[in-house]
């Protein structure tokens, strides 16, 4: 059966196959509703997440609002955007989702729907999100932050913002995959490849995206807290192999300390925390037996 046009609202988007089961698709902070952009290789027909079977649910993450001191206007949690995605299901007339998907800060507002909303879902998919940030990570992000409010403070908000992105791309990716792309000898300008990558890909970002959205969004990455033990929706926890922002250890204790049936994967990869874009294949195989075997019901 071929998609029909996708129901879009304020926020959120349902798309794929009328009157299915509804599956939602939750990315990191530059994801949008429209899942299949973001997420192409995962999210369609004839993908793991097979839009011929499935009504398939994306959001617009809420930011805060812009101050006219171009800061956020208020501070936002991913409670908060567990109860966004709540209001959503009641303007559809879903009572419950088949399966919510969530990647990194995705993973993270699945985690506390789950908490909040535990009848509301029947199981769930977790990729690279833990139970609350790691402080390293945070570490990171208060970094990013900081050169965000110092562009806004010198009048340079594009570049501020394009440095901060430049930094998250760094630790987005792994040690082994930049060996292996780019060459550590400087070019005859003593420019290096790498330095050229990272400019580029924030200057992208930097051209999209707010510095008010970037602060309060990072904010709420580092925020985000749940209690594992409360929680029993059955769970599907992926970890990916080199993952420096969600190591190893933090998905392991998240699965550990589970009130429900789950299952730990971990996903070999050269890229580390953003695998589920660079290298979707390896996920694909584990949403697409999550979805069509119910293993954990």
């Amino acid at each position: 059966m071929p998609d029909v046009a996708p129901i879009i609202s304020d926020g959120y988007q349902l798309t794929g196959r009328t009157g299915a089961a509804v599956v939602a698709v939750l990315g990191g902070i530059s994801a949008t509703r429209d899942a299949r952009s973001w997420w192409p290789t995962t999210v369609g027909i004839n993908r793991p997440v097979d839009t011929r079977e499935f009504g398939v649910l994306g959001v617009d993450w809420l930011d805060g609002g812009a101050g006219s001191d171009g800061r956020p206007e208020r501070v936002i949690t991913t409670h908060d955007q567990a109860d966004s995605i709540a209001t959503a299901l009641d303007h559809l007339g879903i009572d419950r989702l088949h399966t919510l998907i969530g990647a990194s800060y995705g993973g993270m507002v699945g985690l506390a729907f789950a908490q909040r909303y535990p009848d509301r879902v029947a199981q769930l998919a977790i990729i690279s999100a833990p139970a609350q940030a790691h402080p390293m990570s945070t570490a990171l992000r208060s970094i990013q932050r900081r050169i965000v409010e110092l562009g806004i403070e010198t009048g340079r908000l594009h570049d501020a913002l394009s440095i901060a992105r430049g930094l998250a791309m760094a630790s987005y990716r792994s040690p082994c995959e930049f060996a292996e792309r780019f060459s550590g000898v400087p070019d005859d300008d003593g420019r290096f490849a790498v330095d050229g990558y990272l400019r580029h890909q924030g200057e992208k970002f930097a051209r999209s995206y707010s510095p008010a959205r970037y602060l309060a969004l990072s904010l709420s990455t580092d925020l985000h807290r749940v209690d594992p033990t409360r929680i029993r929706t059955p769970a599907v926890f992926v970890a990916a192999r080199g993952d420096s922002i969600v190591p190893f250890d933090q998905m392991a204790d998240l699965a550990a300390r589970w009130d429900g049936p789950n299952r730990l994967v971990e996903t070999p990869t050269r890229t580390g925390h953003d695998a589920f874009l660079a290298e979707p294949h390896a996920v694909g195989a584990i949403l697409h037996d999550l979805l069509t075997s119910q293993v954990l019901a």
